[in-house]
């Protein structure tokens, strides 16, 4: 079944910024306001190994959740690269920083939706659990009480290696 993104932006405790997609990822709690997102070890070459994400989160304890609208799948896919932990997954991407409100990591600027979190706790199979400090929402994403259009931004939901788009909506 389709899942979002989560697009994952941590610093480095050096300075240098990190972007990377998830698709496991979830509401955790409403009351407080906690996200969960699921980082498991590196695959491939990195097998074995901690993502650069998790270790910007562990050191720093801030990272923001920033939603994958469709027109940013091509930067989305390019930040998914494995690249030294020195580089700059932002212009690697080619999107926009954009300065925290209550964290010291940025968002992108390009994504309608961004949830700037607090580490609230790693549970031991790299479960996350950030508690939610600000939100932005632009308001071409925003459809009124408490409801998101999705129409106008079209999220990127992941099928493994495919990726599908929500719509249309409906109630019952």
């Amino acid at each position: 079944m389709p899942r979002p993104i989560a697009w994952v932006s941590t610093r480095s405790k050096e300075g240098v910024l990190n972007l990377a997609p998830f698709s496991f990822f979830t509401v955790a709690s409403r009351n407080p306001a906690t996200l969960l997102l699921s980082i498991g070890p590196g695959v491939g070459e990195r097998q074995g190994t901690v993502k650069d994400t998790l270790v910007n989160i562990r050191e720093t304890g801030e990272f923001v959740i920033n939603v994958v609208p469709a027109v940013l799948a091509a930067s989305m896919q390019r930040s998914s690269a494995d690249v030294a932990s020195r580089e700059d997954e932002f212009e690697l991407a080619g999107v926009t920083p954009k300065v925290g409100i209550c964290v010291d990591v940025p968002s992108v600027l390009e994504s309608p939706i961004a949830f700037e979190l607090t580490l609230d706790q790693i549970i031991a199979v790299h479960l996350v659990l950030g508690k939610v400090e600000h939100v932005r929402v632009d308001t071409e994403a925003y459809a009124g009480h408490y409801k998101i259009a999705i129409e106008s931004w079209q999220p990127l939901a992941s099928l493994a290696d495919d990726y599908a788009l929500i719509k249309p909506a409906f109630s019952v």
